[in-house]
């Protein structure tokens, strides 16, 4: 008698994600919006350096797949990844998908937007690379973050955002800190609530500026000054090459 196999539903699910993002082009897309903003489908278009109607093409896939979410303002159409969900599970793909030893760059170009994504960048709507990492470090050393049972604001660390004025959206439901693995330092850096408020603030208060079109930031040098002031963080490890 012939032995049945159970099947899992899940499989189908699984085997059409995974073919979403299959695509380079696609998930060049992908990489791009984890900068947490909108993008129209000619700027990914350009960024992944293929034309228009294949990336309309792409796009399609990605939105029926439920990765992505579009948007219409008049005429324009946007993009955005679907959600945090969304945008972790890309993050930690991609950091294992990075490979130990690192590739050779072709171009100059090439380097000079890995240098900068490795110094600071955002995931989504939180702080990461060495930015993300040496802030996170910071917070945990002074008692604002305990990382011994997986990532927690201390009393400590909720007062000190609260020194800050940057308010924690306490019931959302996401959690309020959690850990995402950083592609490029191979470390936790901080994300959560807590994650995206501070993220938010060092982008409102002028710390840290967008460099170019794309998700990398650095400290500007009032940032530089107030992460010695609130973190002890010394000019040199953010600012160094």
């Amino acid at each position: 008698m012939a032995r049945t196999t159970a099947h899992d539903p899940t499989a189908p699910r699984l085997a059409a994600l995974a073919s979403l993002l299959a695509d380079e082009t696609r998930a060049s897309f992908c990489l791009a919006l984890l900068d947490g903003r909108a993008w129209t489908a000619g700027e990914l278009a350009r960024s992944a350096g293929v034309a228009a109607s294949t990336a309309s093409e792409h796009l399609g896939k990605l939105v029926s797949g439920g990765l992505l979410a579009e948007e219409r303002q008049g005429r324009h159409r946007y993009v955005r990844l679907a959600d945090g969900r969304t945008a972790q599970l890309i993050e930690e793909l991609a950091a294992h998908a990075h490979p130990v030893t690192p590739v050779p760059v072709r171009t100059l170009r090439e380097a000079s937007l890995q240098h900068a994504l490795a110094r600071g960048r955002t995931c989504y709507d939180h702080l990461a690379g060495r930015l993300g990492i040496r802030i996170t470090d910071a917070m945990t050393r002074r008692g604002l973050l305990r990382q011994d049972t997986g990532f927690a604001l201390t009393d400590q660390g909720l007062a000190w955002f609260g020194a800050l004025s940057v308010p924690l959206a306490t019931t959302s439901r996401r959690p309020l800190a959690r850990g995402c693995l950083d592609w490029t330092e191979r470390r936790p850096h901080l994300a959560g609530t807590s994650g995206a408020a501070l993220c938010r603030h060092v982008l409102d208060a002028g710390w840290c500026e967008r460099v170019g079109s794309g998700r990398a930031v650095r400290a500007t040098p009032a940032g530089l000054a107030a992460f010695s002031d609130h973190l002890g963080i010394e000019p040199a490890e953010l600012d160094g090459d």
